[in-house]
């Protein structure tokens, strides 16, 4: 179904160069799929758009007329956009009182502002064309973890960002829907392994399957599905969608408990290896 539904759809993919965003791109275009690449990392980028033979635009997510710029340049490629992927989004390490300031906020501009100036750019074309948006939220819109304010914050605003798009665009034809994913193997998740010891000790504490990454491919293949058949949500894996309905119970104070008795001792070593390091992001992202 996924490759019929989505022969020759034009897909915008934020956040393309590497990850879930490349690889998603691989299995969309094997399905057929013209894409339109975005990301601010262009070696990467070229590299996937060559291999692909698809149009890669070097734009900054946060940069509304960058937005403009690779959604027009889609535009006279292919004649329009009908889905768009927006997957754009790194996190923060470290307490509120421990994490750079400007790092801070820049997660916020990246995985909240781009999601608006990449819909902002794209929807003109999508209400023309009947598309579908697949805003990239996060298991992380419902579950808070300490030492990522960052991250969970601009997640859930994602999530309720594509709530209230779905409300205003339904009756132009458009659906939108959002995406909740629990730990993934991605660079991102990788590098945070890689520099802080205290974030798998996390991982290590966190009740049930709450910790478990699982890899990118089970994403892509969700993502894939959810964009063929323009779902409300999609959910990586299934249990997430559980977890989404107990929301009120995780942010509760019988779910604050199983965290609790660990953050004392986690979030201060957290800390400490984020001050030694001199930042509060993977080296990836500060060089991006």
């Amino acid at each position: 179904m996924a490759a019929s539904t989505l022969r020759n759809k034009v897909v915008l993919i934020t956040g393309a160069a590497r990850g879930i965003g490349a690889a998603t791109a691989r299995a969309l275009a094997g399905r057929g799929a013209q894409l339109v690449l975005v990301d601010v990392d262009e070696a990467p980028l070229l590299e996937l758009a060559t291999q692909l033979k698809a149009a890669a635009f070097v734009a900054d997510v946060r940069n509304l007329d960058d937005m403009q710029r690779a959604v027009d340049g889609g535009i006279e490629a292919y004649g329009g956009i009908d889905l768009v992927l927006a997957n754009a989004g790194i996190a923060s390490y470290g307490s509120i009182m421990q994490v750079d300031p400007a790092t801070f906020q820049r997660v916020m501009d990246i995985n909240v502002m781009g999601v608006f100036n990449t819909v902002r750019a794209a929807l003109p074309s999508l209400i023309e064309r009947n598309g579908y948006v697949l805003v990239v939220s996060s298991l992380a819109a419902f579950t808070p973890c300490p030492g990522l304010a960052a991250y969970n914050a601009s997640k859930a605003a994602a999530e309720h960002f594509a709530n209230a798009l779905r409300l205003e665009v339904n009756y132009r034809g458009v659906d939108v829907g959002s995406a909740h994913m629990a730990w993934i193997d991605t660079p991102m998740v990788q590098d945070a392994k890689s520099d802080l010891t205290a974030f798998q000790d996390l991982l290590a504490v966190l009740p049930g399957p709450l910790g478990k990454t699982m890899t990118v491919e089970q994403c892509v293949d969700a993502f894939v599905d959810g964009l063929a058949k323009r779902k409300r949500r999609v959910y990586v894996p299934r249990w997430v969608g559980a977890a989404s309905w107990f929301k009120a119970v995780i942010t509760s104070r019988v779910g604050d408990r199983s965290m609790l008795e660990h953050v004392p001792t986690i979030l201060p070593k957290m800390d400490e290896e984020v001050a030694r390091l001199g930042r509060s992001e993977s080296a990836r992202n500060k060089t991006s």
